[in-house]
């Protein structure tokens, strides 16, 4: 992917369009898988958390709220960076969570400053994702944790050519690899695979949801914000292909949680 294609996806998410159809949580589960993920980092007030690639700032805001720890947010997108900072003064959390527009794969962090990272729905957009850990495992303070959600797909030969495109790419489908590729590459980081498994159900809930926007997007025709309607048409070719691929069992999405080594362990 170039770095063209990197900014192409970090400007379909700042969209006020794409947020209007897909709505606040961007991912798979929702929020209730985000407080799954949440909970496998351990985190405690003393806790810095990274949320890599955080949006709009749902989660890391989320995350500041209920554990009550430290959050950085860091996007590509700067509207969505806006966005986070105003919500987070909005929720009177500006002591807690900031939000810095940076590249996933050199990040604005010093070197082992974060206790956790979250990663959620990110990985397969980026261009480079062994980078991209390899700047997980550097902001990491030794024994801290990652709890990462990702599209996986067994077979990316197999989707159809608009899947496998640059829109397939911001639909998170053309980037994904299958589970075992996605932690061998994690434990090829230098991080220890704690956890890895399929989240049965989330990605065909998420286009359920989608499914039901479009519906209400065609009921409100002329009253639709933005130029979403004229994005209806390309939303169900891809809504269609991408629900085949989950009945065909090619796309899904999974859980994966590795731990930084602790100082004097190897990772094997």
């Amino acid at each position: 992917m170039s770095i063209d294609l990197k900014t192409c996806c970090a400007t379909a998410y700042g969209d006020p369009a794409l947020a209007w159809l897909v709505g606040d949580c961007r991912h798979p589960g929702g929020l209730q898988l985000t407080d799954q993920l949440l909970d496998a980092l351990h985190l405690s007030p003393a806790s810095h958390m990274l949320d890599l690639a955080s949006g709009t700032g749902t989660s890391a805001l989320r995350a500041a709220r209920t554990r009550g720890c430290r959050v950085i947010g860091v996007d590509l997108g700067a509207g969505g960076v806006v966005r986070a900072r105003d919500a987070a003064a909005g929720a009177g959390l500006e002591s807690r969570a900031r939000f810095l527009v940076g590249d996933a794969e050199s990040l604005p962090l010093d070197d082992a400053s974060v206790d956790a990272v979250l990663c959620e729905c990110a990985l397969c957009l980026f261009p480079d994702p062994a980078l991209a850990l390899a700047e997980v495992v550097r902001v990491l303070r030794p024994g801290g944790r990652l709890a990462l959600a990702d599209v996986t797909c067994d077979a990316p030969e197999r989707l159809p050519h608009e899947l496998r495109s640059t829109i397939g790419h911001v639909a998170c489908v053309a980037g994904a690899r299958s589970l075992a590729a996605l932690t061998t590459s994690i434990s090829a980081s230098g991080l220890r695979v704690r956890d890895a498994a399929p989240v049965d159900g989330a990605f065909s809930e998420l286009l359920e949801q989608i499914e039901a926007r479009l519906r209400f997007a065609r009921m409100l025709g002329e009253q639709l914000p933005g130029d979403v309607g004229d994005r209806l048409d390309q939303a169900d070719r891809l809504l269609e292909q991408a629900s085949t691929a989950i009945d065909g069992a090619l796309v899904g999405y999974a859980v994966v949680i590795a731990d930084a080594p602790s100082p004097g362990r190897s990772v094997r």
